[in-house]
């Protein structure tokens, strides 16, 4: 891929002065609107990461950029010394969206995590009568939560977890999408057991989508041993698999609920933990807290965000757009394609190398025809576009992605 010499000088800046922490397609992007991004010498994309889903609404979307103008010219930072004038309609809001009793406001997707992992521990010890320091929490195989020290303790990534040990003790991996291994450990060690988390698709992972009915499955084992289901929807949350949350396609209501990503439309960090008070309340001033969390720019950010939602289904968007894609690409004729999953408009496609060139070419060609992706993996392309996309869109950027897979044969 041909990196010119405008997009060398800030790939050069990037690769002096900044951590080599990621590896990022060699462009260089400067704005970005709907379902489209430019790069810095002008060049138009199809965006089909989305940020990793936190874009769900659209690049720049402008009821929630002018929600952001608007906010920053009256209050942007406060604290929770005080109270501000945003953060409880805002909670409220969550409350009649979602349905749940309280909300408690973070930043990242991570800090969430981390937040409902201490709600779970501090109900077990209070509510359940765990002994001190003796809760478990259940994670799955090929997880991904995030990069705190107690998550990648959660994860089986080498690339995430190695040699950053020693890890956080009281917790225990299993297999995912194999609820007779969630029975197994509750039956073992039940009385001890916290929560159990769990991405109801497991987007890094390669969009790994669980059996019908695993999560109704797991959900119905946790209530059986007083075990709280935590569902981890950072990425799988607001409407991106087709509904909503992606455990509604079961029925599933969730202990705990974690967004984040999309909560604010990709304009800034807002993340969210929601539970009902016999979770939440265990919690007392002091014992958690946040900066920024609930900060009034955040407040009106993502209520936008969530409002355009609703306003633009764009859940039912991403169901009925997702069957499309996976229709078309599964007309696609290639060695290359080795399987297509996924749900709404989160979805993948596995690659089978050929001929020396794997899921990276693909993702190379791609972007010099005009759509930008990027393997997970290895093996693995994640194609997760704006939930904004049009049919005519979608099917222009089909049509990109089978020219560059018919490419590398």
């Amino acid at each position: 891929m041909h990196v010119t010499a405008n997009a060398k000088k800030f790939i050069d800046l990037e690769e002096k002065y900044g951590a080599h922490n990621y590896h990022p397609l060699p462009l260089v992007l400067s704005r970005g609107e709907g379902c489209y991004l430019w790069d810095v010498d002008g060049r138009k994309y199809f965006d089909f990461l989305s940020a990793y889903s936190a874009v769900n609404q659209g690049h720049c979307h402008p009821k929630i950029v002018a929600a952001l103008i608007e906010q920053a010219g009256q209050l942007c930072l406060t604290s929770r010394a005080f109270y501000n004038d945003a953060l409880g309609p805002y909670e409220k809001y969550i409350h009649d969206y979602f349905g749940y009793d309280k909300m408690l406001p973070m930043n990242s997707g991570a800090e969430a995590v981390e937040t409902a992992l201490k709600l779970a521990r501090k109900w077990g010890y209070l509510k359940k009568g765990i002994p001190e320091n003796k809760a478990l929490i259940i994670g799955c195989e090929g997880n991904f939560h995030g990069r705190t020290i107690t998550i990648v303790s959660l994860s089986t990534d080498p690339d995430a977890r190695a040699d950053y040990g020693p890890y956080t003790p009281g917790i225990e991996v299993i297999p995912y999408n194999d609820a007779s291994a969630l029975e197994k450990v509750l039956k073992e060690k039940g009385d001890r057991v916290a929560a159990f988390l769990v991405e109801p698709i497991q987007g890094e992972a390669g969009v790994n989508v669980p059996d019908e009915g695993y999560l109704k499955a797991c959900y119905d084992l946790c209530k059986a041993q007083d075990v709280l289901f935590i569902a981890d929807e950072v990425q799988t949350g607001i409407g991106r698999t087709g509904k909503m949350l992606c455990c509604d396609h079961e029925g599933v209501r969730p202990d705990i609920v974690i967004l984040g990503k999309a909560l604010s439309g990709g304009v800034l960090p807002v993340s969210a933990v929601l539970a009902d008070d016999e979770i939440m309340l265990t919690v007392q001033p002091g014992q958690h807290g946040s900066t920024f969390g609930g900060f009034p720019l955040a407040c009106r950010v993502a209520t936008a965000a969530l409002e355009v939602v609703k306003e633009e289904k764009l859940a039912e968007r991403a169901e009925a757009l997702g069957r499309i894609f996976r229709e078309e690409m599964s007309q696609i004729k290639s060695p290359m394609i080795r399987q297509i999953r996924g749900k709404g408009l989160l979805n993948a496609v596995v690659i089978e190398p050929h001929e020396g060139k794997e899921a990276w070419d693909v993702c190379l060609k791609m972007a010099e025809n005009g759509l930008l992706a990027k393997p997970t993996h290895g093996h693995i392309i994640r194609f997760a576009p704006p939930l904004v996309i049009t049919e005519s869109e979608l099917r222009e950027a089909i049509a990109i992605i089978r020219d560059s897979i018919k490419a590398m044969e």
